[in-house]
């Protein structure tokens, strides 16, 4: 499997994949507003050139924030190279830890993170509520008709 930098793709192909899978590019969450199609990342495609997983991040001082992990195809390991590729960046920009920001519906991303590694750090209760405001388009109920409410901080200690 084949991991390319989101710097060398082309921004129509990064921003058509995120507005496919997220109606925008925009991401509202605790930590603050992204544009995802400006963040460094990284992508695998398939056999016909279309994006099956992208993962943005952010680095600050010592800190790693994964931003967005989406891959199409569950069970062949795109995104956990993904998030290898995230942390082995991490490292070599010596960060301590890597975190990242779910909502509470997301209990696909909790059972990924935590058999990665990830410890759950931090609980924001009603953090989307606040996201909404910005972006009122972020839906009232999530996977399994579960009511998106908070957000939740997964953290993994590099060294």
């Amino acid at each position: 499997m084949e991991i390319v930098a989101t710097s060398e793709i082309s921004k129509s192909k990064v921003n058509h994949f995120f507005e496919v899978q997220w109606g925008t590019t925009e991401m509202v969450i605790s930590s603050g507003i992204y544009d995802c199609s400006q963040l460094n990342g990284y992508a695998v495609f398939d056999s016909n050139n279309a994006i099956i997983g992208l993962i943005t991040y952010i680095i600050i001082k010592d800190e790693c924030e994964i931003i967005s992990l989406d891959s199409m195809e569950e069970n062949k390991g795109i995104g956990t190279s993904l998030l290898q590729a995230v942390e082995r960046t991490a490292l070599e920009n010596e960060c301590k830890c890597i975190n990242l920001i779910t909502t509470n519906d997301n209990l696909l991303a909790l059972k990924f993170y935590q058999k990665r590694g990830y410890e759950l750090a931090q609980l924001l209760r009603y953090a989307v509520d606040e996201a909404r405001r910005l972006k009122p388009e972020i839906p009232l109920e999530g996977n399994d008709g579960i009511p998106i409410r908070d957000e939740i901080k997964l953290e993994k200690v590099l060294y």
